[in-house]
């Protein structure tokens, strides 16, 4: 039973004297300077505490809480001031680890001092403090630490922390634990934040960072090439985050990464990428793929860190693909043939977009910046033409190389790679319009001629294609095949049809095209002779019947022909053009013709009849004889049949020279006239008033398959004008109004 209880008043001196002092306080201060255990008793604990108790429940005047809370804290005060703060003096300037243990011990020593007063106080915190508002016990023993241990000591404990963490930097084993122990005393002194830690502790080191760093940036930039640089770079912030992990607060960590980012990598980022010799170029040139994988982690670090790298990257791909347009040109000015054929070119550049794409992917982790680099770089490339011939017909006569038998040796797999390979090349051209229409009018020669190697390969080239630029782009060619295969099952119905005619020994068979799916053919009124005459009548009475709403326009130019030639004893299959069989059945009776009477004969103009006779006459296979004797078909020249042909060969192919260009240029402007048209129509129908700049730059943004220039879309809207789809504004000459 308590004193109180019976009766007894504790008076405060008594009781602070007698019981609390000589038996609490001053038994921890000796155990904690002569380093024993602290403990007590049981029966003295309680003793102790009882004896605050009373003293803290007596009734006014002899309630001594208020008195009890201030000796608390004058007690800490003391002892921290005459004993802690003269230990921790003696220790200045001893070297930093003497300094950091001896606050280390001095601090553990509070925390046990701090412990014990608040058990024995626990009353005071209970009620006193709660009513009153008051700091907690352990609160005013921490801030009595602060205020006259904390403050005295963290300029040079700081300095310590600091010191030794360079030291760590420069190789050196530190005390990682003493120095956590440190640490979570800074962050222990603010209170519940972190306030202390980050203004007496993290913005010193930081500034201290960015010294240390400044300094190694200066001697590493000096000395070393840029890949080892970064990789010095790279070892640096490894142990920075490392730092962070083993002792100090985390909150640090970005604010530590920036200052070493910036000072090793963000200030030195260009000298790094252009360093002579090792620079970002030269890493490229030599294929170091670890250390671009380097130079690329380490900038993407930084805020904008890769568009100055996908700058030189860009530069350098397109200064590759130019040394391939170099090469071409090279060629041509040495005396080359320029041709529309020139797979080694196009190879080179299949090749360095398949490499590139590959260092895009792996080096770059297909980073959107590096992938706009290679698109820029290629669409440099691609649209650099040299020569006669234009980049898309050098690109669609690959594909016909790859698509016709007779062409690339090939397997399916290299002929899906390579069409695949090429769809890529193509997808940077910027006059997708014009491969279009060499490519159908190099399809159309394929299809008609029986060269396509492949209808599956065929077909899967047109869908890379519509899967690249859309149904519109691709369905002419698609109806064209749709053409073939329609008419291979009407050839059969056919044939049935011409077994029943037995007044003609010609092997007879047609093949029926949409006009709007082919390229535009000329079509000569050749005097064909009777049987072909009598057989063509049969097929038009024959489809007539069967789809009255058409009309037939026949091209004898597309036809080919297998012609039985005999000379003396030995016959031979001569694989002609129809023309060509046209004009070697008029030598049937042996007669000579002179060229203007033949071309008279055959109701043939000079353009189409001197490739024929040239290709009959001065070709490999003389079957005529023309003379004079020479390698030109002129007007005065004499023909006839040659009766001393001879060949090894039973079948004989007799290629004649085409005269139609590979595309029809003036019909490829009409039809962009008509889509820049179109677009102007459809944008200004939705906007209905438009300034000029604002139209050209949505027309353009509208037209994917060429790109034109304003002052030709300019041109288009001055058309539409005439026509009265759009006018001029009145009051400003520069917009633009629908007219409905």
């Amino acid at each position: 039973m308590s004193n109180s209880a019976q009766g007894n008043i504790i008076q405060l001196e008594d009781g602070w004297n007698n019981v609390i002092k000589t038996g609490a306080i001053d038994v921890l201060e000796r155990t904690l300077d002569n380093g024993f255990d602290t403990s007590f008793e049981p029966t003295e604990y309680i003793r102790i505490y009882t004896t605050c108790y009373d003293m803290c429940t007596q009734r006014s005047p002899y309630n001594w809480s208020r008195d009890l809370y201030q000796r608390h804290g004058e007690t800490i005060e003391q002892y921290l001031n005459n004993t802690v703060l003269p230990a921790l003096r003696d220790k200045t300037g001893q070297g930093g680890t003497i300094l950091l243990n001896e606050l280390k011990h001095r601090w553990s020593n509070h925390q046990i001092m701090n412990k014990w007063l608040k058990k024995f106080f626990t009353y005071l915190d209970r009620y006193y403090v709660k009513h009153h508002s008051l700091p907690t016990l352990e609160q005013a023993g921490l801030r009595h630490f602060k205020d006259e241990i904390y403050m005295n000591v963290k300029d040079n404990t700081t300095s310590s922390i600091i010191s030794l963490i360079d030291e760590e930097r420069e190789g050196e084993i530190i005390d990682k634990t003493l120095v956590k122990n440190i640490i979570e005393l800074y962050e222990q002194m603010g209170m519940g934040s972190l306030d202390s830690y980050t203004n007496d502790l993290e913005t010193p080191l930081l500034d201290a960072t960015r010294s240390y760093y400044g300094r190694k940036r200066e001697d590493w930039i000096a000395r070393d090439s840029t890949p080892d640089y970064l990789i010095k770079a790279e070892k640096a912030l490894g142990e920075e985050k490392d730092r962070v992990g083993s002792y100090l607060n985390s909150a640090t960590e970005p604010k530590l990464r920036s200052v070493v980012e910036d000072e090793i990598l963000q200030k030195v980022q260009m000298n790094l990428l252009e360093k002579e010799g090792s620079g970002c170029g030269v890493l490229l040139a030599n294929d170091k793929t670890e250390d671009l994988q380097r130079m690329f982690s380490l900038f993407s670090r930084l805020e904008n860190g890769l568009q100055p790298m996908a700058d030189i990257v860009e530069k350098f791909i397109t200064s590759q693909g130019n040394a391939c347009t170099e090469k071409r040109q090279a060629r041509l000015d040495s005396g080359q043939k320029d041709k529309n054929d020139d797979p080694d070119f196009v190879k080179s550049l299949i090749d360095l977009h398949e490499k590139y794409l590959g260092v895009i992917r792996e080096t770059f982790s297909s980073h959107h910046l590096f992938q706009k680099a290679l698109k820029n770089s290629f669409e440099v490339i691609v649209n650099n033409d040299v020569g006669t011939f234009s980049n898309a017909e050098l690109m669609s006569t690959f594909c016909d190389r790859i698509l016709k038998s007779g062409g690339e040796k090939l397997s399916e797999t290299e002929v899906e790679q390579s069409l695949d390979r090429i769809v890529q090349l193509f997808s940077f051209l910027t006059d997708k319009d014009m491969f279009a229409e060499i490519y159908r009018n190099q399809l159309a020669k394929r299809l008609l001629n029986q060269r396509s190697a492949s209808d599956d390969a065929e077909k899967a080239m047109i869908a890379k294609l519509k899967v690249q630029c859309g149904t519109q782009f691709t369905s002419k060619m698609e109806g064209m095949l749709n053409d073939l295969a329609v008419g291979s099952e009407q050839k059969s119905e056919f044939d049935a049809r011409m077994e029943q005619q037995t007044e003609t020994k010609l092997s007879f068979g047609v093949q029926v095209l949409t006009v709007g799916h082919w390229p535009s053919y000329k079509a000569p009124e050749v005097a064909l002779p009777p049987q072909m005459q009598k057989c063509m009548e049969v097929f038009k009475e024959w489809h007539d019947a069967k789809h009255q709403k058409r009309r037939l326009t026949w091209v004898h130019s597309l036809g080919n022909a297998t012609v039985r030639a005999t000379f003396g004893k030995k016959s031979y299959d001569l694989q002609v053009t129809t023309l060509q069989a046209i004009v070697l059945n008029s030598f049937n009776d042996g007669k000579t013709y002179g060229f203007n009477e033949l071309k008279e004969l055959l109701n043939l103009e000079d353009i189409t009849l001197k490739p024929l006779l040239h290709s009959l006459s001065c070709g490999k296979h003389k079957i005529i004889t023309k003379s004079p004797a020479s390698n030109k078909i002129n007007s005065t020249d004499s023909f006839c049949g040659n009766p001393k042909f001879s060949s090894n060969m039973r079948k004989i192919r007799i290629p004649v020279a085409n005269v139609d260009s590979s595309h029809n240029k003036s019909r490829v402007e009409e039809d962009r006239s008509v889509a820049i048209e179109a677009a102007i129509v459809r944008i200004m129908k939705a906007r209905k008033t438009l300034s000029h700049q604002q139209l050209v730059a949505e027309v353009l943004s509208q037209l994917s398959f060429f790109k034109p220039q304003p002052r030709v879309i300019k041109k288009r809207i001055e058309a539409l004008i005439d026509r009265e789809y759009l006018e001029r504004s009145a009051e400003n000459s520069q917009q633009y109004n629908y007219l409905a």
